[in-house]
């Protein structure tokens, strides 16, 4: 058998391929909507993605101009009321200051409801006499309120 040029060869594979392809279109076509529809949503949701991570690159280079707030004003407690000042107790040292001036802000939230109304106070005056620091005032001076208010 002689060899036909390339040419010639690729002008036949392209015949069979056009008639494979004919041949295989009735069952082609019932399946094109699906594929059509599914090839769609996946760019839609390719485009989604894209427009999240360049929100996400702009909040952050944003970011540098925004000082950011202490607390958010979305952002309401069952402690947020105004308190009014109260008196500063005498100093002394208790085993309720012990690990009270390593204690995070969560942690003293959830050692909150433990505590008397003279636990509170004596805390409080604790915290003005040293850290003062707004975060903790704050929520001492909320929740000895608030058990002051029942």
């Amino acid at each position: 058998m002689s060899e036909f040029p390339l040419p010639v060869r690729v002008a036949a594979g392209l015949a069979a391929t056009a008639v494979e392809q004919a041949r295989s279109l009735p069952a082609t076509l019932l399946g094109l909507p699906v594929t059509v529809a599914s090839q769609t949503l996946q760019a839609s949701m390719r485009v989604q993605q894209h427009i999240t991570e360049l929100a996400i690159k702009g909040d952050e280079a944003l970011s540098v101009l925004r000082t950011p707030e202490e607390q958010p004003s979305w952002a309401t407690f069952d402690e947020d009321t105004i308190p009014e000042p109260v008196p500063e107790a005498e100093p002394q040292e208790s085993s309720l200051l012990a690990d009270y001036d390593e204690l995070s802000l969560p942690q003293l939230r959830g050692r909150l409801r433990s505590y008397t109304e003279d636990d509170l106070t004596e805390l409080l005056a604790h915290e003005e006499r040293n850290a003062q620091r707004p975060d903790y005032l704050r929520m001492l001076r909320n929740r000895l309120t608030r058990l002051r208010e029942q």
